[in-house]
């Protein structure tokens, strides 16, 4: 009985398949970890059933007022966010690095984190006068649009002066990403400096990173700008595939190379300046999570991008589940959960250079 050999690269639409659906239950695990796990419990059956109430559909599983009540109005909200959050800086760090064709572009690393951040602060710490000459902008919205117009500044800065004769130069990206950080790390002192005791208190938990204080009304303004940007980059996915064959033969490839990045960078800005808005800077997703991928999938952005917003999205979440119980009863800032992670991640990756060489 002869065996047909079955030809190389035929079983991998399925196996891309199969991550696909393996990150989708992960994120649906994080998800039910993270809104039943508190000071009050929340079963997985009693989270589908207030989710059923709420659209007039009536599930097997019971639950109380009390619970529907933290559901909907504390754990929900944050849940939310944190999908928001950790899928938007995944697939804008893989984005990122796809753009630059290097393995260090990251949000945070290269400075776009710290300018979201920098315009966020300046708004909550001057907000007052701001919000009073632009009386035709709505409140809730001014935070986030400014946070966008900071991270885009930086991006283009960035990439600006890391690009030489059509090349991004990954010493100038990464030292140009060093001067931005320590610029914007200044001008937020200064406005903590100047701000009160209340902006204060809001703004040395914020800028470590926190899903804490998010409600209703502050993440409605914010979902459309993430969500678009999550969206709309998987786009750009042969795109980032042609790139990393280099500029001129992506332009050769039938691709407007200037017009893509223009797109492609204006969407990283909106993702992570909407991103930083709300839940201020947690670093270390967008440089993690595309490497993991790559390590477990490969490569190829098709892939890529989706899956980076599915497994950041999970990862987030449970980060913010070790931020809130790991020092009961205060909550560790999520940010200082991310570095514990991506720091030692970041100092491997530079190791894996010095052992190969290079990039």
């Amino acid at each position: 009985m002869s065996v047909t050999a079955i030809p190389r690269g035929t079983l991998r639409p399925y196996r891309n398949t199969v991550w696909m659906v393996s990150l989708s239950g992960f994120l649906l695990f994080a998800i039910l970890l993270s809104v039943g796990k508190g000071a009050v419990s929340i079963s997985p059956g009693a989270f589908f059933a207030i989710l059923g109430d709420l659209i007039g559909l009536e599930l097997p599983w019971g639950f109380t007022a009390r619970e529907q009540s933290v559901l909907i109005g504390i754990r929900l909200p944050r849940v939310c966010l944190g999908i928001l959050v950790g899928a938007g800086l995944a697939i804008c760090g893989a984005t990122l690095q796809g753009l630059f064709r290097n393995p260090l572009a990251d949000p945070g690393l290269i400075g776009v984190s710290s300018g979201a951040a920098l315009a966020a602060v300046a708004v909550i710490v001057l907000g007052g006068g701001a919000a009073a000459s632009l009386p035709f902008l709505p409140q809730t919205w001014l935070l986030p649009l400014a946070a966008f117009c900071g991270g885009l500044g930086c991006t283009l800065l960035v990439y600006r002066v890391a690009d030489c004769d059509g090349r991004t130069d990954v010493s100038t990206m990464l030292l140009c990403g060093v001067a931005v950080n320590a610029i914007a790390a200044a001008g937020m002192g200064f406005l903590v400096f100047i701000s009160d005791d209340q902006q204060l208190r809001d703004l040395s938990f914020w800028q470590l990173g926190s899903l804490g204080s998010i409600t209703w009304e502050k993440l409605l303004p914010v979902a459309p700008l993430v969500g678009l940007a999550v969206f709309l980059l998987p786009g750009f996915a042969r795109f980032l595939n042609a790139m990393l064959l280099g500029e001129a033969e992506a332009h050769h490839l039938g691709y407007d190379v200037e017009r893509e990045k223009r797109f492609a960078v204006l969407l990283v800005a909106l993702g992570t300046g909407a991103a930083v808005s709300v839940s201020g800077i947690i670093g270390f997703v967008g440089l993690v999570v595309p490497h993991l991928i790559r390590l477990l999938i490969g490569p190829n952005h098709v892939i890529l991008l989706p899956a980076s917003a599915l497994l950041g999205a999970s990862l987030v979440l449970i980060a913010d589940l070790v931020s809130r119980h790991i020092v009961l009863p205060a909550e560790l800032p999520i940010g200082i959960v991310t570095a514990c992670v991506g720091g030692p991640f970041f100092l491997w990756l530079l190791s894996r250079r010095r052992v190969d060489g290079g990039w």
